[in-house]
């Protein structure tokens, strides 16, 4: 099994993976330096709905260059892939208004989307230290739920992302400490979906194997899931109340079929892994990565965990 991991990993640092042909990225500096050795871009082509986002938050941020409008900005930058514009905006923001906990989570945010997981823990960190005090404030959806309501506040966001970036890391008992944080401003179904999604797997991670059962008390068929299917999908199965199967095989009908894949996938991959089929968490997560969402929280962990079976 090592000889054919490491056959394995030499093809995938062998080969260039893309979003786009880099000679069509005008010479810029990839997005993306995966845990594999892998490049990503942006994509050039045109998308209109997220192009006229980006102009409107412009446009409002010429004639104001509030907290808010480089939020937006910057939100609206990354919405399109371009992180490493994004982040300077947020930086640009944060030596404007260094008290703005705000500007530090979305900062954060896109270090883990470039898999510079110590840069998010400092300013995820920084986010806590500035947000004390503070009552808890709904965040404004960027891409709108099916709802058209926001769900998740600031500082759920804050613990979320910085649960998420220590369990990338492999440091699961700050992760551990985290999420525990999160559960306690997690107020509603979609958000103790999530919370408990990720604590479970922590939980597994570090052999805690009652307490996540205990956890799983929490998820109940009465639940309202508006966003979080994928995690609610994947609690199901380790409650084993759905097949691991049904879980990785996700509807060609789902609205984003690779990042329904990513995120069930990773799941799924993990469910084998804490069973001892270490050979088919291998496939899963490759079959994770082999999709286009190089950011979405699955791909990034199944990345991190290829690379940890690399070593």
């Amino acid at each position: 099994m090592k000889k054919s991991i490491g056959l394995l990993f030499i093809a995938l640092l062998m080969t260039r993976c893309v979003v786009n042909n880099p000679e069509e990225a005008a010479a810029e500096a990839a997005e993306v330096y995966s845990l594999l050795g892998l490049e990503y871009y942006a994509p050039t082509e045109p998308n209109p709905k997220l192009d006229s986002n980006l102009a409107v938050a412009k446009k409002n941020f010429e004639a104001d260059a509030s907290e808010d409008n480089y939020i937006w900005l910057g939100r609206r930058t990354a919405y399109l892939t371009r992180y490493n514009e994004a982040i300077n905006i947020f930086s640009e923001g944060i030596d404007k208004y260094p008290n703005s906990y705000r500007l530090y989570r979305h900062r954060g945010h896109r270090y883990i989307s470039q898999r510079k997981f110590d840069a998010a823990i400092a300013d995820l960190s920084k986010a806590v230290d500035l947000m004390q005090g503070v009552p808890l404030e709904i965040e404004p959806d960027g891409q709108p739920n099916k709802i058209n309501k926001p769900l998740s506040s600031t500082q759920f966001n804050v613990w979320y992302h910085l649960g998420l970036a220590h369990y990338l890391k492999g440091d699961f008992e700050t992760a551990q400490k985290a999420y525990l944080e999160c559960m306690k401003v997690s107020d509603n179904d979609d958000l103790i979906t999530a919370t408990v999604d990720w604590l479970y797997m922590t939980y597994r991670r570090m052999g805690k194997v009652e307490e996540s059962q205990k956890l799983m008390e929490l998820i109940t068929p009465a639940m309202t899931i508006i966003e979080n299917d994928s995690y609610f999908k994947r609690l199901n199965m380790y409650k084993g109340l759905l097949p691991a199967d049904s879980v990785l095989s996700v509807n060609s009908s789902n609205e984003d079929v690779d990042l329904a894949l990513a995120t069930q996938g990773y799941g799924v991959g993990n469910w084998y892994l804490y069973n001892g089929d270490t050979t088919k968490a291998f496939d899963i997560y490759q079959k994770v990565i082999a999709g286009k969402h190089f950011s979405a929280f699955g791909f990034i962990a199944s990345e991190a965990d290829l690379a940890r079976l690399r070593e």
